[in-house]
């Protein structure tokens, strides 16, 4: 059976359910809740649930952003498209260079930490089982992310619900019970500064605190590269971005009030990603084999993640590929299930290659905190260029529509939720709650530069010999649809 080099991705293959979980699955909330969140807690102390809202707000900011224009632009580009219609086409190339590079990237992350935490469970339950023996793990998600992406949208984007359902079913049950548990501990204190870590008093601390919880949010825009393969995406991918941003904003919430009125706000400042002042170690110390739950959830929202960001990779490289502006190569597709195979493959070479070689070279833990550095510097970059896209788009091409509270205010207000957590990722001591980091994590930031670096070498070399490939990166192609469903012709003008 012969690949098709050319084409379309398979229309109408997904809806709403599908969509929503892709972005869902993107922000890995049972992995987020156990690990990332509560970075925030040696700043916010007991005060984390006021940080975590906070971060909620800031974020639906720039997810309004993202679905005024996703409802504009409704392409496989996403951010890369959006970028370029709203600033200019330079801009969105690279911006879809970063993007794409950042994306390839995360699944190896994941593989990582699928690696590392089947590995440690293992060894803490049967100590013959050596902690150092990650890398099976890791090779046995890469297999299970590539079979569910050659299969195509479809396959994929279900598999990714199902998952999403089960990690944030487990943890929402685990909050109920802490909550039950805590009794007359139950507050709403926490929701104010009064608890804040020492050194970080009052709402210096929920502010330093909400930096590190706006990180785990990263992802609800990965609904907008499935526009061309959803039912009416114009209505479908505005309700899958501030859905996703929304709710599992509000499932932070929730499981953050319920762990810390259940280990108690003032003593919050200790609790961690691991030991026995974690999700984990309350699981195993409180509530028996209950444990076993989360760490599938943990397991479970690791290859989510991963599954939903291969997809965003693949589709985002195809749709550049289509227009030239990547190898042609990329934008080939299966002939039945219309999945970007040639992404496919290179998406998990490079899963493999970057887990395994970093996860050797160093250690598996080391590997992903320097991938999520990288990942989270470029990421938050790209929110601060969709945010002023958003603004330049509709002041230039959508001034009848111009919302000033939506397309003005939100962009501002996003921006500048933003700029914090983009010097933090970047280890950039601008505020005092930011830290400097340590090598080889310190690493993220010339391996950003340097890659960031060639994408500008390209864009000139394609400016010098080949201008219009450029251009082609704001031109939207059949990939947008009319509210009615019925789709354009041809291609939309800048």
């Amino acid at each position: 059976m012969h690949e098709q080099t050319n084409g379309a991705l398979r229309r109408d293959a997904v809806g709403l359910r599908e969509v929503l979980f892709q972005s869902v699955t993107a922000m890995a909330p049972a992995a987020a809740v156990a690990a990332s969140i509560p970075a925030g807690a040696a700043f916010a102390g007991g005060s984390l649930p006021l940080a975590v809202l906070i971060a909620l707000v800031a974020c639906l900011f720039t997810a309004s952003c993202v679905a005024e224009l996703a409802r504009e632009l409704p392409a496989a580009g996403s951010v890369a498209t959006y970028a370029a219609r709203g600033l200019h086409p330079a801009v969105g190339f690279l911006v879809g260079w970063g993007y794409v590079f950042v994306e390839m990237l995360v699944p190896p992350l994941l593989l990582l930490q699928l690696g590392f935490t089947a590995a440690g469970t293992l060894h803490e339950e049967w100590s013959s089982y050596p902690a150092d023996l990650w890398w099976p793990w890791s090779l046995a998600g890469a297999a299970v992310i590539a079979v569910a992406g050659y299969l195509g949208v479809r396959a994929s984007a279900r598999f990714g619900t199902v998952l999403g359902v089960f990690e944030i079913v487990v943890f929402l049950v685990f909050a109920v019970l802490l909550i039950g548990e805590a009794g007359d501990a139950n507050t709403l204190s926490v929701f104010d500064t009064s608890h804040t870590a020492h050194g970080y008093a009052g709402i210096g601390g929920v502010f330093a605190g909400s930096v590190y919880t706006v990180l785990a949010f990263a992802g609800f825009e990965a609904a907008a590269s499935l526009a061309e393969e959803t039912r009416d995406p114009r209505r479908t991918m505005r309700r899958a971005v501030l859905g996703a941003a929304l709710g599992i904003g509000l499932f932070y919430v929730i499981t953050t009030y319920a762990m810390t009125v259940y280990f108690g706000p003032d003593r919050f400042a200790r609790f961690g990603a691991s030991g026995e002042a974690s999700w984990d170690g309350v699981a195993r110390a409180s509530f028996g084999f209950f444990w076993v739950l989360v760490f599938l959830a943990v397991i479970n929202s690791t290859i989510a993640n991963a599954n939903a960001c291969a997809t965003v990779s693949t589709r985002t490289a195809f749709a550049l590929a289509r227009i030239r502006v990547l190898p042609r190569l990329l934008a080939t597709l299966h002939p039945r299930h219309r999945s970007p195979v040639a992404g496919l493959a290179l998406q998990t070479v490079v899963a493999v290659g970057a887990a395994l070689g970093l996860g050797f070279g160093y250690d598996p833990v080391t590997a992903y905190l320097l991938l999520a550095t990288v990942i989270v510097t470029v990421v938050v970059g790209v929110y601060i260029v969709v945010n002023l896209a958003c603004a330049g788009y509709f002041l230039r091409a959508g001034r009848a529509g111009l919302k000033p509270v939506r397309h003005l205010l939100f962009p501002l207000l996003g921006t500048a939720a933003f700029i914090p957590a983009l010097l933090t990722a970047a280890g950039l001591p601008v505020f005092d709650f930011v830290t400097e980091l340590a090598a080889p994590v310190s690493y993220a930031g010339p391996v950003v530069g340097v890659w960031m670096a060639a994408g500008v070498v390209v864009l000139l070399a394609l400016i010098r010999r080949h201008p219009e490939r450029i251009a082609e990166t704001a031109r939207v192609h059949l990939d947008a649809y009319e509210p009615t469903g019925h789709r354009h012709e041809g291609t939309v003008p800048r």
